[in-house]
């Protein structure tokens, strides 16, 4: 009986978490094989080089940040619910974070990444419009909610300001509950 080679996904899975801690450069094809206790002869027989490991890396983020959870929250009907389970399902997930804002970073040197982000971005985006055109009707209204809502999701884990008395939870609540409230849309 042949040796077991170690299967393709356990080795994007493996470069994924050295992306989440160190960023592309920490991506290695014989640092992964050693924290995987493995040699890197397998690597070969899934992947051309380190770029097509990357690029699979990409394609699975992409994946699960985007038709994943796109699908976990489509049996949830109300649209608030439904853009509050997507961003904690994306931006608050303790695997899919890291992830998210490393590929962000490495978009900001990379045009392929930074193209493959927009697509992503612009993808939850369209979800935040349908989903926040269902409380308001004011397409202007409608596209600075999404973004409001987008930009705090992913800038609360940039900011370190502190808020006064109140928990930094509490005072996330209170904006989410601003920007998803159907009042009436605002001239």
């Amino acid at each position: 009986m042949g040796a077991l080679r170690t299967p393709r996904d356990t080795w994007v899975e493996e470069g994924l978490r050295a992306f989440a801690e160190g960023g592309a450069d920490a991506v290695r094809i014989e640092a992964l094989a050693k924290s995987m206790g493995v040699t890197k002869g397998g690597f070969y027989g899934y992947f051309r080089d380190r770029e097509s490991l990357l690029e699979a890396m990409l394609d699975k983020w992409e994946q699960e940040s985007t038709d994943a959870v796109l699908e976990l929250i489509s049996d949830e009907g109300d649209p608030r619910t439904r853009i509050q389970r997507a961003g904690r399902l994306t931006f608050s997930n303790d695997r899919l974070r890291p992830i998210d804002l490393a590929v962000r970073n490495w978009a900001r040197h990379d045009e392929r990444v930074a193209e493959r982000l927009r697509r992503v971005d612009s993808r939850r985006m369209e979800l935040l419009r349908e989903m926040i055109g269902a409380l308001c009707t004011d397409p202007d209204e409608v596209e600075a909610r999404s973004l409001l809502a987008f930009c705090l999701a992913i800038g609360e884990h940039f900011l370190a300001a502190d808020h006064g008395s109140r928990a930094r939870s509490e005072v996330h609540s209170r904006a989410a509950a601003i920007i998803l409230s159907a009042d009436a849309d605002r001239k």
